[in-house]
């Protein structure tokens, strides 16, 4: 399936489900207070730039977002693709404009921070092959056994 991917407000219903669906999937995983989910309100700030995945129908199918933390540092954020497209390489797109924006705004370092325990391979495996490597907490992110960091300098 090809999906094309596009920079949209996180302010509409099928966003929303998405957002929905990635807090229902992580909800398990981890304890609450490792969890550092934007609402689709912080998504909608300015300091973020979110993609949406669609598929040829126009359903969203998947959402990455690009927040800026200062003028060289920003974070991926939201990353997450319905389990039906999944192996689709949906995920390697998003990342990838993702990446391509970051660079466009000037971006050094490119950070990010996911889950640490079984059920997050599939991501780590994403972000690996995008050559993001493994790194310390960054931010107000507390070092836990519950979080995996990754950085990418783009320079």
């Amino acid at each position: 399936m090809a999906a094309s991917i596009a920079i949209e407000t996180p302010l509409q219903d099928d966003v929303r489900d998405l957002v929905a669906a990635l807090n229902e999937t992580m909800r398990p995983l981890s304890p609450p207070e490792f969890q550092f989910q934007m609402t689709v309100e912080q998504m909608a700030g300015a300091d973020t730039t979110v993609f949406v995945a669609r598929d040829d129908s126009g359903r969203a199918v998947g959402m990455g977002a690009l927040k800026m933390v200062d003028g060289e540092l920003a974070e991926v954020k939201r990353m997450y693709t319905l389990p039906e497209v999944r192996g689709q390489r949906i995920g390697v797109v998003l990342l990838d404009a993702i990446e391509t924006q970051a660079r466009q705004k000037g971006v050094k370092t490119l950070k990010l921070e996911t889950g640490n325990v079984a059920g997050f391979e599939p991501a780590w495996r994403l972000y690996e092959r995008g050559g993001f490597t493994r790194c310390g907490a960054f931010l107000d992110y507390p070092d836990s056994e519950y979080s995996a960091f990754y950085e990418k300098a783009l320079i």
